[in-house]
């Protein structure tokens, strides 16, 4: 993948800060949500950190900080950006006490900051209007035992993107939505019909360049598991949900896509025509549209047994534990979170409107658009546990162990790409899992 790209995915989709987390997950560093968040006259200065993604995301959010402030004279907000790659480490290694009053965060990472009492709940201080008009993934990433301690701007989602005039040229059927997804056997044969019409039999692009162990093999192809009706974590356990027969079998079909993938090394496979088929999310639509045209064509993952599935999630807003200004953190995030501001930096970065009403509105997004998909897809939400075989997209385990979580499965994952055997990588990592699990007294937040 290119390195325009990849920052994208970080940005606007999944955020690749987690690997400072999984050592401070490892030790069981919190014990509880005992957050001191005072509500404070709603009046003052408050302090705000936000990551620094792309100029067009940093310029979006310093507008919508200068608009506020100068809408009312009551609040001021002193906006901090602090480097992607430094974000969550910075937070990580900074004490609940010196955190400032409003911080962004990647959503995966949020509940091992309630679990280290660097969160407060939003319920109270944010408008019933704002929380009403979340949408349901949005929502379901921030909520921790009940509470919400996170609300985004935008969300994400994974599909396939195709070419059409590839995909007719070679006689493949492919699916218009949702409703007739391709199945995992149907997906292989469209790959061996597309291989009968390259000159070099290779027809998907599954974005192999940074490898997969790392957040991208989770949020790319846990939906794989999901799909096949596994899970990464049930009920506080690995084993007997991550290392399922059905999903040693979709690992395996997974790693028979090898001698049909692209390596992607320029970035290019799919744009320039080298490959039919590129699986990957909503952040690459700009540059693929403007390579195709009216020959893009935008389609879900395969369904394994359990129902087409997506991952979701991205970064989000949240009240320090420690501010002693809780309630005029909360009519800060109201305005933030209004149609304007989401509108503006759903605009500045291509990601998915996580309120309802942006979302309705989203010349991309809304019915009839041409990424309806995801739209369609984050309306039937999972949550990150009752993984039906009606719902799409699924939320990461929100879990303060996620990181190890992550580590592991990704681990497993890049591993049987590489030709291990899926039953062993997959049984290696939910006993791993496990293991940490029950050394953090399952991470258990009273």
């Amino acid at each position: 993948m290119s390195p325009t790209s990849r920052k994208y995915r970080r940005t606007a989709c999944t955020g690749l800060a987690l690997a400072s987390l999984v050592a401070l997950a490892a030790c069981g560093g919190g014990s509880g949500t005992d957050a001191s968040a005072e509500a404070g006259s709603g009046k003052g200065t408050i302090s705000v950190w936000a990551h620094q993604g792309q100029k067009s995301e940093a310029a979006a959010l310093q507008n919508a900080v200068k608009s506020f402030n100068s809408s009312q004279n009551k609040i001021k907000v002193d906006l901090k950006l602090i480097p992607e790659a430094d974000y969550t480490k910075t937070i990580t290694a900074t004490e609940a006490a010196k955190l400032p009053d409003v911080l962004e965060f990647d959503g995966p990472t949020m509940a091992n900051f309630v679990y280290n009492k660097k969160l407060a709940p939003i319920d109270t201080y944010v408008s019933a209007k704002t929380m009403d008009n979340a949408t349901a993934a949005s929502k379901a990433q921030g909520e921790v035992e009940g509470k919400h301690y996170g609300l985004g701007m935008f969300d994400s989602g994974l599909g396939i993107y195709g070419n059409k005039k590839l995909l007719d040229a070679a006689g493949v059927k492919y699916p218009t939505g949702l409703s007739d997804d391709w199945s995992a056997e149907e997906f292989t044969a469209a790959l061996k019909a597309l291989k009968a019409k390259d000159s070099d039999g290779k027809t998907l692009d599954l974005q192999e360049s940074g490898g997969y162990a790392n957040e991208w093999g989770t949020y790319g192809f846990a939906p794989i598991v999901w799909s096949a009706g596994g899970s990464l974590l049930k009920d506080g356990k690995a084993e007997g949900a991550l290392d399922t027969p059905a999903v040693v079998s979709a690992l395996k079909t997974f790693q028979s896509w090898k001698t049909y993938v692209d390596p992607n090394t320029d970035g290019n496979a799919f744009a320039k025509g080298r490959v039919a088929l590129s699986w990957v999310g909503h952040w690459m639509y700009p540059a693929y549209s403007q390579a195709l045209g009216d020959d893009l064509v935008v389609l879900p993952l395969p369904d394994f047994g359990n129902g087409p599935k997506t991952g979701q999630g991205s970064w989000a807003w949240g009240i320090g534990a420690d501010t002693k200004n809780a309630k005029a953190a909360g009519t800060f995030l109201d305005t933030l979170l209004n149609d304007t501001n989401v509108t503006a930096m759903t605009t500045a970065n291509g990601a998915v409107p996580a309120t309802k009403t942006a979302l309705a509105k989203s010349s991309l997004y809304k019915e009839g658009g041409p990424l309806q998909l995801f739209a369609d897809q984050l309306a039937k939400p999972c949550g990150d546990s009752d993984i039906t075989k009606s719902c799409v997209a699924v939320t990461r385990p929100v879990t303060a162990g996620y990181p190890v979580i992550t580590s592991k499965f990704s681990e497993a994952l890049n591993s049987v790409y590489g030709g291990t055997d899926p039953k062993s990588a997959l049984q290696k990592a939910a006993r791993a899992i496990d293991q940490d699990f029950s050394d953090n007294a399952g991470y258990k937040i009273p």
